[in-house]
């Protein structure tokens, strides 16, 4: 029988590209180095007109002769090959994996190629960038740590999934949900809710609050990963639902929406897939607990890091809109931040029962 012929998929294409950089060099006596887009706040900024944050042209030189940079040179290029073997194979595998995957002990030495995950992961994002091609192209994903519940199915390796039918626990996110892996087969949902966290999520499942108002609610279980927020982009693009994002009034919240909204500093070379400039900040804001008449006793005290993260986003340009400057400053004045957790001081149910209907009918949300 005869062999079938493996196609390398541009991916493998570009993984193969970075070991024929060093081998080239190698062949001409020369200091093998790759070129890696920085990524920090020094090489971003915020285009206005789309509503995004996107990644500068600053890059930094990473050689293998230089001894500084020598140990994170060796690092790229062992998870490049372990990369490279997965879209070989046609496997996908987790963060966890690769580092196991690419973790040794250098011969003759006590020094080990990778001592913690926190090292592997950021080399797997400088290849994300400097390959333009997305985690999920390279075949690596993360746990699944979001839930969706509502009108809408999905296709998932051929199973039928229908959200409205699977009870108040939900559909467990996966974290690739490109439309190779997960089809949309039908959605008729007015809108979708993000909602910052799993408890209150878990309130509004519950209260069938999807139901009674038409909706898709998600949640990413606090910072949402990446899965949750290219599924609230899919929703928000191929369906043209309006996403809600509802989330603890305080500065981790209101960078949490600014993440969904705009795309976030470390990962702006992924924001022209995953943000959705769209998207609107549902609350808590800093004038609801004067409005809805929340005690000032549940409310918590802020912090100094409280305090210097908040100075901090009032300086960031997509913060710049006077309606966010006021929100910030009010909270900052009031001296107090303030939990979705919270409105459970008026009743259980608050939430579902008052707090988001009138919201919703009264178009109450900040852009």
């Amino acid at each position: 029988m005869a062999t079938k012929t493996h196609k390398p998929t541009a991916v493998e294409k570009k993984l193969v590209g970075l070991a024929d950089v060093v081998i080239a060099a190698a062949e001409r006596a020369k200091d093998p180095t790759f070129s890696i887009p920085i990524r920090a706040l020094s090489n971003v900024s915020f285009n206005e007109r789309k509503g995004l944050i996107e990644m500068g042209h600053k890059k930094q030189a990473r050689s293998f002769f230089n001894v500084g940079m020598a140990k994170k040179f060796m690092q790229t290029v062992l998870v490049a090959d372990a990369l490279s073997e997965l879209q070989r194979a046609g496997l996908t595998t987790s963060l966890r994996e690769i580092y196991y995957r690419t973790k040794h002990t250098i011969k003759n030495s006590h020094e080990n190629t990778f001592d913690t995950q926190d090292e592997s992961d950021p080399v797997i994002e400088d290849l994300e960038v400097s390959l333009a091609a997305l985690r999920e192209e390279l075949h690596v994903r993360a746990e699944n740590s979001g839930s969706i519940v509502g009108p809408v199915v999905f296709g998932d390796d051929g199973d039928r999934v229908d959200c409205s039918r699977l009870g108040k626990g939900g559909y467990s996110v996966p974290s690739i949900v490109e439309p190779e892996y997960l089809e949309i087969r039908r959605c008729t949902a007015d809108f979708v809710l993000l909602v910052e966290k799993g408890t209150q999520w878990n309130r509004l499942s519950e209260d069938k609050f999807w139901r009674r108002y038409n909706c898709v609610l998600l949640t990413g279980n606090g910072q949402p990963p990446r899965g949750v927020r290219r599924l609230a982009r899919r929703l928000h693009e191929e369906y043209r639902l309006p996403v809600y994002v509802l989330v603890d009034n305080d500065p981790w919240g209101y960078y949490i929406y600014s993440v969904v909204k705009q795309g976030s500093i470390n990962l702006a070379f992924e924001s022209q897939r995953m943000a959705i400039p769209k998207a609107k900040f549902m609350g808590l804001s800093s004038a609801d607990p004067e409005r809805y008449e929340l005690p000032r006793n549940v409310g918590i005290k802020l912090n100094e890091k409280d305090i210097a993260r908040a100075k901090e986003l009032m300086n960031y340009q997509w913060f710049q809109k006077p309606a966010w400057q006021a929100e910030i400053k009010r909270m900052l004045t009031s001296g107090l931040k303030y939990e979705l957790d919270a409105l459970a001081n008026k009743d259980f149910q608050y939430l579902t029962k008052k707090y988001l209907p009138r919201k919703l009918n009264e178009r109450d949300w900040l852009d």
